[in-house]
């Protein structure tokens, strides 16, 4: 198999999985709340092809790993329904909820860093998995806390009062038009490289501290 093709492919397998676990984090905080919902639908799982969604998990990103198409396109995983029932908790589970996914790909970074430091990986094919792993995960988080619907970050946004319920709809109708039009600013991909770079540097520095 041709080097560039293997990278890919490792982009694409890591890609699914953070998803995957990123969408259960969302799942098993909501079951740990006591919301039926996530674990009626099957969602409290660790095999990240339940939280997979065939076009954009798995067909959009593969279109921009291996074909570059010279445009920013979207990916997404299957999103954990919740049914918030209890009104005096609504709130809080909410934004607990919320931030869990994104809590995931931190603890994910975390431990590739740790993997990558404790197991002596300076160079090679498994430091090479470790630190794309550390990327990507930091990228994840930096996107999904953009206060854009449908990302995470809109989410806490109208929990946390900076939204109205009437604007967080009107935002919905256009999130998806608004975030294609971000991801291909290149003001805007220099911002996320920025972000990306100040949550990626903590872990690679953890992981030189251990080797």
């Amino acid at each position: 198999m041709n080097a560039e093709l293997a990278d890919g492919l490792l982009r694409l397998i890591l890609l699914v999985v953070s998803i995957g676990l990123h969408e259960f984090g969302h799942a098993w905080v909501a079951d740990l709340r006591g919301d039926p919902l996530p674990r009626a639908q099957g969602r409290v799982s660790l095999n990240p092809f339940v939280h997979a969604d065939p076009i954009g998990t798995i067909a959009i990103p593969a279109v921009m790993i291996f074909l570059s198409p010279g445009v920013g396109l979207i990916g997404w995983g299957r999103p954990v329904q919740v049914a918030l029932l209890n009104p005096r908790t609504r709130r809080i589970d909410d934004l607990l909820i919320t931030l869990a996914g994104p809590g995931m790909n931190l603890l994910l970074c975390a431990v590739f860093a740790l993997v990558g430091g404790l197991g002596g990986f300076d160079k090679g094919t498994t430091a090479h998995f470790l630190a794309q792993g550390v990327l990507l995960n930091a990228a994840l988080i930096a996107f999904n806390l953009l206060p854009v619907p449908p990302l995470d970050g809109s989410r806490v946004a109208l929990r946390l009062g900076l939204f109205s319920e009437q604007a967080f709809m009107s935002l919905s109708r256009w999130g998806f038009v608004i975030l294609l039009v971000l991801v291909n600013l290149p003001p805007f991909r220099a911002v996320l490289g920025t972000v990306l770079g100040l949550l990626a540097t903590p872990w690679f520095a953890l992981w030189d501290a251990l080797l």
